[in-house]
């Protein structure tokens, strides 16, 4: 069972959808230029006692679009993490478990620390680390280029799906040319690619320059000790853009936090093999049974 609405964060709107009705309740959380449908083809696999939440960020999928603010503040990742936070009010939910992919992980810290009592367990898919990353002017114009290009956002999402594309047509100059078989996988990247050309600008051009800020200002990071849930990391050996020694860091500075490597797959397992992203979820969540 699945079902899409909205629902009210403060003075906005956000895209929500739910799958299941089972006690235990999981929030997914997004990363950039996505959306919560990026878990659609894992979550048949899910299993049954299990109710996900998939909210989208201000300024991405069905939510609200903001115009954006001085420096883009209002799409801060402190703000999408109090935006999910004011969702969960509005859906009842007191207590949750989270599943995150890539930006979404420092949402989901600024969510942990800000209220810890109110979250379990932590299911991180390439996450971006509390370290946060760092753009330097090309990457802040290779947003630029993907905001006024869909060729050019396609080919660079290509490279956060890199399993699914032979790997000889990514690269730049190149046309990425999905491999063979891909059957619903290869028609669900190409409308998650039409869903992020249409994401707000301060999603755009925000979001790079707030984890650039996260990388330099260090406030995350410093606080990774504080983060106690229990987090399993999932990294994609295919990964180019999130570094495995910031994942390393994290396993090493967080009390209860496991790094797992998966081969064959590069940064969005939910994409690339989500029955093998079903099967990690399943085995981290099934089973807890506590009701939010």
């Amino acid at each position: 069972m699945q079902t899409a609405r909205r629902v009210r964060a403060g003075d906005i709107e956000l895209g929500c959808r739910l799958w299941g009705d089972g006690p235990t309740t999981v929030l997914f959380v997004h990363g950039n230029l996505a959306s919560k449908d990026w878990i659609e083809l894992a979550a048949p696999w899910f299993p049954p006692d299990i109710r996900v939440i998939g909210l989208d960020w201000r300024g991405c999928g069905d939510s609200d679009r903001p115009p954006p603010g001085a420096d883009y503040a209002n799409y801060r990742m402190e703000v999408h993490a109090a935006d999910m936070l004011a969702a969960l009010d509005t859906l009842g939910v007191g207590f949750c478990h989270l599943a995150t992919h890539s930006t979404g992980g420092v949402i989901a810290a600024h969510m942990l620390l800000a209220r810890p009592e109110r979250f379990g367990k932590v299911l991180a898919l390439d996450p971006v680390a509390p370290l946060g990353l760092a753009f330097d002017e090309q990457g802040f114009a290779l947003f630029e280029a993907m905001r006024s290009s869909p060729e050019v956002t396609r080919a660079v999402m290509a490279t956060a799906a890199a399993s699914l594309f032979e790997p000889d047509s990514l690269g730049a100059g190149k046309v990425p040319q999905l491999r063979a078989g891909a059957g619903p996988t290869a028609a669900m990247f190409e409308r998650v690619v039409r869903g992020a050309f249409g994401v707000a600008e301060g999603v755009w051009l925000g979001t790079p320059r707030h984890l650039t800020e996260e990388r330099r200002a260090g406030c995350l990071s410093t606080r990774m000790p504080e983060l106690r849930h229990e987090h399993l990391v999932l990294w994609g050996e295919q990964d180019g853009w999130i570094p495995a020694a910031d994942l390393k860091m994290m396993t090493r500075r967080m009390p209860d936090c496991r790094l797992v490597t998966v081969p064959g797959v590069g940064h969005s397992m939910n994409l690339e093999r989500p029955e093998l992203y079903a099967g990690y979820f399943g085995a981290f969540f099934g089973g807890l049974n506590r009701v939010s």
